[in-house]
């Protein structure tokens, strides 16, 4: 395989984590009774660019088809922050009537729902059917399909130039990372600004956060990639800010490379040079992350083990696509878990990819009472401890597995 970016050959492996399943292919009744699509989930280093990327086995369009499960409205932190992002791209940029708001992966509209009640014309891009539909239901233009050059020349012949364009944790979605940068060049006025937001390469590296490895992340993204991946398709990056979101994440403001007019911030450059002295750019920096991993995964496993032996009663809470890597991974299934819980009608009476554990609604949680409540979606601890502090009644603790297992 060829890097996506710089078509440098791939030899430098960063994590076997074996074969999965995609980590959203949720399951019905009937599929339980046929076997699962699995592709090998291997993670390759770049050592010309330092792009890391997911070995190419799954296709996008078999990845986010119509049936796609996650909806992003359904975590009140991610309104939060969604609605914050709204005001202060507002406040910074001046945006008004006059002017037009693109976001790349709407998903459900939990993001532009903000600019439409500010008055502000705005588009999204999305190309799951089921999360569009949810978004249009909310009054929300919605193209349907992939964002490339294509669409973006489409989109540009048809007067919808922007001058905000938005994409938050989709830029590690894309296979075609170069055409999809290229499209945002295309569609930006000349004074435009793109934000892109993702998962920062240097803490999933540091901390160990192997569960946001999963086919649908094509990329795992330093600013050093980045950087290199802006320049080649005519943006410039001038800005970028930390995010706590995903365990650790950066919004990146890009411009048009060859108009755009505003410098670079300290901001930037400290974080360049903090890439630097981290070694990204350097074999040593990777390497021992596949023996941490393992570590990881076979303590989950002896963790939930032991309890079962003990007769204590194990569920979980979120059937997020990290935690069905974590527990493929870990080698975990039912009985050592005995049910999901989520909130999302999209997946409740399916299963959990690989491990066949079934989704429940919370209701179910409250009637089994179990002795451990397992918070997949780690990044989400506190929003979930806050809204499940009624498993205190019974004596009920929480367990997390990353980025080291907690029980609290």
């Amino acid at each position: 395989m060829n890097c996506r970016h710089c078509a440098a050959p791939l030899t430098r492996p960063l994590v076997d984590l074996g074969e999965a399943p995609p980590s959203n292919a949720y399951l019905t009744e009937a599929d339980l009774q046929r076997p699962e699509r699995r592709y090998p989930l291997r993670v390759l280093i770049c050592d010309r660019c330092w792009l890391v990327q997911t070995e190419d086995f799954a296709r996008a369009d078999e990845l986010f088809d119509r049936d796609y499960a996650y909806f992003s409205s359904y975590s009140t932190t991610w309104l939060a922050h969604a609605r914050q992002y709204v005001e202060e791209m507002v406040a910074r940029f001046g945006l008004d009537r006059d002017s037009h708001v693109v976001e790349v992966a709407a998903n459900d509209g939990y993001l532009l729902q903000y600019v439409a009640e500010r008055g502000i014309p705005c588009t999204g891009v999305e190309p799951t059917a089921s999360t569009a539909a949810a978004a249009r239901a909310k009054g929300i233009a919605i193209v349907g399909d992939f964002f490339g050059t294509r669409l973006a020349r489409t989109l540009v012949d048809q007067g919808a130039s922007a001058d905000l364009m938005a994409a938050n944790n989709v830029l590690a979605h894309v296979p075609d990372i170069n055409d999809f940068v290229k499209g945002f060049a295309i569609l930006l006025k000349p004074h435009g600004v793109a934000t892109f937001e993702f998962p920062h390469l240097v803490p999933l590296v540091r901390d160990t956060l192997f569960d946001t490895i999963y086919h649908e992340h094509f990329s795992y993204l330093s600013l050093t990639a980045v950087d290199r991946v802006f320049a080649s398709q005519g943006l410039s990056a001038f800005d970028v800010q930390r995010l706590s979101t995903h365990g650790g994440s950066l919004r990146v403001f890009a411009q048009r490379g060859e108009t755009g007019t505003r410098p670079p911030t300290d901001a930037l450059a400290a974080l360049r040079d903090e890439e630097r002295a981290a070694g990204v750019a350097t074999p040593g920096f990777y390497a021992d992350f596949q023996a941490r991993t393992e570590g990881i995964g076979r303590e989950f496993c002896e963790f939930l083990t032991a309890a079962r032996e003990a007769g204590k009663s194990v569920a979980a809470y979120g059937a997020a696509a990290k935690g069905n890597t974590l527990m493929n991974c870990a080698g975990v299934a039912a009985p050592l878990i005995a049910f999901v819980a989520d909130r999302n009608p999209a997946k409740q009476g399916k299963y959990t990819p690989g491990s066949r554990i079934p989704i429940v609604d919370e209701r179910v949680l409250q009637d089994a009472r179990p002795d451990y409540v397992v918070i997949l979606p780690w990044n989400l601890k506190d929003e979930i401890m806050g809204q499940l502090e009624y498993v205190r009644r019974w004596n009920a603790q929480f367990v997390t597995a990353l980025p080291g297992l907690t029980i609290t």
